[in-house]
């Protein structure tokens, strides 16, 4: 087991270059950088956080809809109770094709129309009520508005939040204050709470993608915590949380049918989550975790893991973005929004996807020739110490040589968006 504790956390993989745990075990007397084994903290406080879950829908959201006429309302139609069917309908799928429905119409000797109605109603028995979505909805608002608030508030008196590069002087010798502590296992607590309950809230099409998000998230905030990258981690948990308490707050408006609400908050929040997943996220966070950091402290092994979670979410973000762009496409055809976003089937025509992709690739080009120059440094000081010449003036040239192919990938994609 010593072994094996040795081998995870070894310097070489946390660390900085000429930094060990001996330097960060003993600090100066009133200060205290953050341990691993602080995170475990987490764990107890997301059992406390699905507990006061369960008491927030059930004394304050229940009676909150009730007040807004919204009430459980009962399945019309349930589908007759037959073992075959459930078993299928359990074990092997819910929308069953062509060949399973006359296999199964002849093992039962229904018609076909039987059977579909059959699993069509079954699917209907399980569809959660408007009831038990208002409540979700609500504690989700709350918790991402009150953290929120929490975050913004202890971060307006920050250094970092207005100057980034502060993210990395000292590091990794900078000190664990209680407002950032209180901050980090707060939200490590809730992503826990929200694994374990995904599994039985309400199943959404976008199931695989939130448990990545949420694993990723969960990952991502351990992880800096345990290497000291608290300071940009925070931004990172600020910039998510600007915009998902609205999105929920619309879906209130949507269940209450306050339709002009809803439509007002879908826009607020489209507008918010475009600026901050798609400007700020890339052009702050991802900036001073990918440049500015290797200019001050240089890559090291979780360096390179850290922000391959970040780009992991920014994916996540492009994805979602697609997914809003299909909704305000559909918007403005039936003048009606509909955000309940992760229910929804979205398609855009391929005009609309690629001219999508083709402005979100404009916007990252410089970024990744920017990219490119860095990593032909790190292989230019690899040659260096195998004494091979490799000036700067090359690595430039060769990094703007690799970005042309993509500049001309967005050129074509966006000449074929206007055809």
């Amino acid at each position: 087991m010593a072994a094996l504790s040795a081998w995870f956390w070894n310097e070489r993989f946390w660390l900085p270059h000429n930094v060990t745990w001996v330097d960060l075990a003993d600090p100066a007397p009133g200060v205290e950088y953050p341990k691993a084994s602080h995170l475990l903290s987490a764990l107890p406080l997301a059992l406390g956080i699905f507990a006061v879950r369960i008491l927030f829908e059930r004394f304050i959201a229940r009676p909150c809809a009730f007040l807004l006429h919204i009430h459980a309302t009962s399945v019309h139609w349930r589908a007759t109770p037959n073992p075959v069917l459930e078993k299928v309908f359990t074990s092997i799928t819910k929308c069953p094709d062509w060949r399973h429905l006359d296999g199964l119409s002849k093992q039962l000797d229904w018609d076909v129309r039987k059977v579909q109605q059959w699993f069509r109603h079954r699917r209907n028995q399980d569809k959660p009520s408007v009831l038990t979505k208002f409540c979700e909805s609500m504690w989700r608002s709350t918790f991402y508005l009150c953290i929120f608030t929490y975050g913004i508030r202890f971060l307006w008196q920050c250094p970092w939040m207005w100057d980034t590069p502060h993210c990395w002087y000292n590091y990794p010798y900078q000190v664990l204050t209680p407002g950032l502590y209180h901050y980090y296992v707060t939200e490590l607590g809730f992503y826990w709470s929200l694994m374990f309950s995904q599994f039985t809230d309400i199943k959404r099409k976008d199931f695989p993608i939130m448990f990545i998000h949420h694993l990723a998230t969960v990952s991502l905030i351990s992880f800096s915590y345990a290497n000291n990258m608290l300071r940009v981690g925070s931004l990172v948990m600020c910039v998510h949380d600007a915009s998902d308490f609205i999105l929920e707050a619309a879906k209130l408006a949507n269940y209450a049918k306050y339709q002009r609400l809803c439509d007002f908050l879908f826009v607020l929040f489209a507008v918010v989550f475009f600026i901050t997943r798609l400007v700020i996220y890339p052009l702050r966070i991802l900036n001073t975790t990918l440049f500015e950091s290797w200019e001050i402290i240089g890559p090291y092994p979780s360096w390179w893991l850290f922000n391959s979670l970040l780009l992991v979410l920014q994916v996540l973000h492009v994805i979602w973005s697609y997914l809003i762009a299909g909704i305000a496409y559909k918007a403005l055809v039936r003048g009606k929004v509909s955000p309940d976003l992760r229910n929804s089937g979205v398609e855009i025509s391929s005009c609309q996807t690629s001219f999508f992709i083709c402005s979100y690739l404009f916007f990252l080009l410089f970024s990744l020739q920017r990219l490119l120059f860095y990593f032909l440094s790190g292989v230019r000081e690899i040659l260096l110490s195998f004494h091979l010449s490799f000036s700067a003036e090359s690595s430039s040239s060769t990094a703007l040589f690799l970005a042309c192919p993509v500049y001309l990938m967005t050129i074509y994609i966006f000449l074929c968006s206007l055809q």
